[in-house]
Formats: structure tokens, sequence, C-alpha cells
């Protein structure tokens, strides 16, 4: 038996080595991140036929009244200053906010003359954003009704703007980032603050009343997946454009 063993490590060793020797570390990336991006796409599919459909309503409202004061449904749970704490950083995610983090890191790239990130940065983020405008008008599900806001709205509920923005534009800048870097515990970081910042502004959506959590959850699935969608296709850029590869190794210095 433990010859056996030994023999299926063996195997699956050697069959690893020769996978790996065709495919390559950016092979098994690329297949790495289209997994991810088949599994998040269907994910937010049968998420979206759920809320459709209304099956998630009551876990939605629920889990927004429990947010909530027993005796008065227009005070959330926490101490005084976690509401304001809550605006604040769910300003983090508004289209203001994104578009001037967008438009200080654009300016930085057409200073140091790196057009082709650039092109990424502009099509990633402005795509996102078309297609949330698509999205909220395609569901066009209402805003909760069952709590008072804490904050201002204007558009529909699903999926949540904040959300799926503040993933693309901080997960995509976060990993323009992550490759300016040589360190892995750098990279980790990097996308680290992206991946926390993503998640808090989608909480404080929750937390302020202006969104159901399938909202929010629907939104980081949306955001995820454009992201990885740009990701793969940048990939495929880089391939073809040996400028872009400069400029993802930061041999584009300045003039």
């Amino acid at each position: 038996m433990q010859g056996h063993s030994e023999t299926m490590r063996r195997t699956s060793r050697e069959l690893w080595e020769r996978f790996h020797g065709r495919v390559g570390t950016d092979g098994i990336g690329l297949l790495a991140t289209l997994l991810l991006l088949v599994t998040v796409g269907l994910g937010f599919i049968a998420l979206s036929d759920e809320v459709r459909e209304n099956e998630t309503q009551h876990f939605d409202e629920r889990l927004l009244l429990s947010l909530r004061r027993a005796d008065n449904v227009e005070e959330p749970r926490g101490p005084r200053w976690l509401a304001e704490a809550a605006r604040d950083v769910t300003a983090l995610g508004s289209v203001s906010v994104l578009t001037l983090v967008v438009c200080a890191v654009s300016g930085f790239l057409a200073l140091v003359r790196r057009w082709r990130t650039l092109a990424l940065v502009l099509s990633s983020t402005m795509g996102g954003a078309v297609l949330n405008g698509f999205l909220k008008s395609h569901f066009g599900r209402p805003r909760p009704a069952v709590v008072p806001h804490l904050t201002h709205v204007l558009t529909e509920s699903f999926p949540s703007g904040h959300a799926m923005l503040s993933a693309i534009v901080y997960l995509t800048l976060g990993a323009l980032l992550a490759q300016l870097v040589e360190r892995r515990r750098l990279r980790a970081y990097l996308v680290g603050v992206a991946l926390t910042l993503t998640l808090l502004i989608g909480l404080t959506r929750v937390y302020l009343g202006v969104h159901y959590p399938t909202d929010v959850l629907g939104g980081w699935m949306a955001g995820l997946a454009w992201a990885l969608l740009t990701a793969v296709l940048a990939r495929g850029a880089k391939r073809r454009s040996p400028g872009l590869r400069e400029e993802s190794r930061g041999d584009t210095a300045p003039s």
C-alpha cells in the first residue's frame, strides 16, 4: 500500500511538472483567472435570478432590520459616531471620489508617458461605469423601504454601484501598483488594501440602509468579474504589445 501511494505521488508530480513545463507560470495564472471569472460570473447570474424572483427579499429585510434599534428603526445599532464614520467610508465609493482617484492616477500615468497603461485604466473604469448603469436599469430594483435611509441615493438598487465601482477601480489600481513591486509581501499588501476598501464600502451601504445585502453582494461579484475580465484582456494586450510589457515592468522613464 505504501509503495502504491508513493507511485501515485510520483506520477502526480511528473504530470504536474509536464503541465507546468508546457503551460508555464503565466499560463497557469491565466487559467486560474479564467476559472475565477467564470465562477464569479455564474454566481452573479444565479444571484440576480433569485433577486428578480424576490427569493431573497425576506432575508434582505430581516438583515436590514437587525441593524436598527428594535424600538426605533430610524436609529442604527452601535455608538453614535458609527453612522457618521459609515458615511465617511461610503463616500470613498461614490462617483465623485472614484472619479477624482481615477483622474489623479491618469494624470500620473500621463506625466510618466505610460499611455497604454492609461488606456487600460480608463477603459476598465469607464466601461465598468457603463455596465453598472445598464445593470441597474435592467433589473430596476427599488431601494429598501423597510428602514429609513441614512444617506441620499438617486439610482436603482441592484447591483450596488458603490460596491461594484469601488471593486473595479480599487482592484484595478491595486493590481496595477502591484505590478510595479517585486516583493510578494508588498503585492499582497496592495491588493489587500484594495480588497479591504471594497469590502468596507459595501458594508456601509447596508448599514446605512440604502442597499439590501444582496445588492452589495451582486455589486461585488459584478465588479470582480469586470476587473478579472479586464485583467485577462490586459494580459492578451501585453503579449501583443512590447511597449505595454515595458510599461508594466516600469521600464518607461519620464522624459
